[in-house]
């Protein structure tokens, strides 16, 4: 700032207006920096590889997703092992579902009894 020779002097309102422009453009670069930082990042699709139908196992949601040829925006969810229940080993064989498999629909421990993860054998 400047000098001033007589100290009783009042500054005038160039200096005022100068000094507030200064602060102004301070508090703006302090907002605009604080908004870059905390502003949401563009976030980058997953990188996972493709199977050659162009789909891929979505381990967040359960299923399959597609990106890439004839299923392409299509989903899939596999079936839970809750939606097909079998209440024992004479039904599963009669829907033509014997041995039932561990994580296959249908699959109950009370259908394994050695618990070898094959109920049903």
């Amino acid at each position: 700032m400047r000098e001033w020779s007589d100290k009783e002097a009042k500054p005038s309102l160039a200096i005022y207006l100068e000094a507030s422009l200064l602060a102004l453009l301070q508090i703006a670069a302090l907002f605009a920096l604080a908004l870059a930082i905390f502003s949401p990042q563009p976030v980058e699709a997953h990188p996972g590889g493709l199977a050659a139908d162009g789909c891929h196992n979505d381990r967040k949601n359960g299923g399959r997703h597609c990106h890439r040829g004839p299923n392409a925006g299509k989903s899939s969810q596999p079936a839970r092992s809750g939606d097909i229940y079998y209440p024992n080993c004479a039904a599963a064989r009669e829907a033509g579902a014997a041995p039932v498999r561990r994580g296959e629909p249908g699959y109950g421990r009370h259908l394994d009894r050695d618990n070898d993860g094959i109920g049903c054998e």
